[in-house]
């Protein structure tokens, strides 16, 4: 709350209790949530979330509270978006985004092309690249135009590239070739020309093989104009593989080819059982990781990948592996949703 409001809010309790009335509570103790203090330095704080959980009324509340930006986990992918050739279903999409809309909060788009989560109509056949280019170009300007004024920025590509840099070998780069990228991006700008433009990855934290990659593609991409607004870094980091200490450096080098960065997909693993000192020791990942962003102008916003372990992905992925998020099964604040407040402040 801005400082004016606050003591605004105070005066009034005052003149409330002084005419005998009782000031409502919440005017003392309503703590500033996430998105209070993101927005106080320009950022967003969000989450993602799923369908399947938004019957949670509980979580559902904090949801809607705490974030002011939204990203749908699954229902924007091309499985649940086409999942026969030609015929589309927003349904999954289309609740998030009201969902969004009912709590003010922004949502990004995930994700056009990708070489997971595919409907098998796609997977099962072998395409020339004439009609693979067809259905590219349909999937993607459908989507876009759907959402078109209802989502901010798109995760047009994710993960492109292998852990050492190279393309990795998906349906759309071996049928088309690398350039499958840059038409990918103008035909979202084509059907949305004001929506924000990203490709995004996880291990792309750190400076390295894989994120030199999308340093030299961005920046082949901006030379040949190539409507690119930014990179998404999932950073979906893990205790047992250490801290990506060059991250704010990373984040910086992007800002100078004059592109925004985000950090997408944030959650930081811990082999089970959570300690103590494992509990601690993600706090200061997460304040980290914040101040990070915070330090870079063009780090517009964190997404963590969804914020409660009840709902987190890992331990179906990584088995023995979990407690990756700021807020228990319960629903409950761990050490890290402290320590990112305090790196808010």
């Amino acid at each position: 709350m801005h400082k004016n409001r606050l003591r605004l809010v105070g005066a009034l309790a005052a003149v409330l209790v002084a005419g005998g009335m009782a000031a409502p509570a919440q005017a003392h103790d309503k703590q500033p949530t996430l998105a209070d203090l993101a927005q106080r330095h320009g950022r967003y704080f969000g989450s993602a979330t799923d369908n399947p959980e938004l019957v949670d009324e509980p979580y559902k509340a904090v949801l809607g509270s705490e974030f002011d930006q939204i990203t749908p986990g699954n229902g924007m992918k091309w499985y649940a978006t086409e999942p026969q050739q030609g015929v589309f279903d927003w349904t999954a999409g289309d609740e998030i985004v009201n969902l969004a809309r009912a709590h003010h909060q922004k949502v990004r788009g995930h994700t056009l092309v990708w070489h997971s989560q595919l409907p098998d109509w796609l997977t099962s056949k072998e395409w020339t690249a004439k009609d693979l280019r067809a259905v590219l170009k349909k999937h993607i300007q459908t989507e876009v135009r759907h959402y078109r004024g209802k989502v901010f920025a798109w995760d047009v590509v994710n993960e492109a590239f292998n852990e050492d840099g190279t393309y990795r070998e998906t349906i759309f780069y071996k049928t088309l070739g690398p350039g499958y990228i840059a038409d990918a991006l103008r035909w979202a700008h084509q059907a949305d020309p004001k929506v924000k433009l990203y490709l995004n990855d996880y291990n792309i934290e750190a400076i390295g093989a894989k994120s030199d990659a999308y340093y030299k593609l961005a920046k082949e991409l901006k030379a040949q104009g190539v409507p690119l607004n930014g990179i998404g870094l999932q950073t979906h980091l893990a205790l047992q593989y250490g801290y990506p200490t060059t991250l704010e450096d990373n984040l910086r080098r992007f800002s100078k080819l004059g592109l925004d960065t985000a950090l997408t997909e944030v959650d930081i693993r811990m082999i089970l059982p959570a300690t103590e000192e494992k509990l601690a020791e993600q706090a200061t990942w997460y304040a980290d990781l914040t101040d990070a962003c915070l330090a870079v102008r063009r780090c517009v916003g964190i997404t963590i990948w969804d914020y409660t372990d009840k709902y987190s992905w890992i331990p179906a992925f990584f088995e023995g592996e979990g407690a990756a998020l700021p807020y228990d099964e319960q629903l409950q604040p761990k050490p890290a949703y402290f320590a990112i407040r305090d790196a808010l402040k």
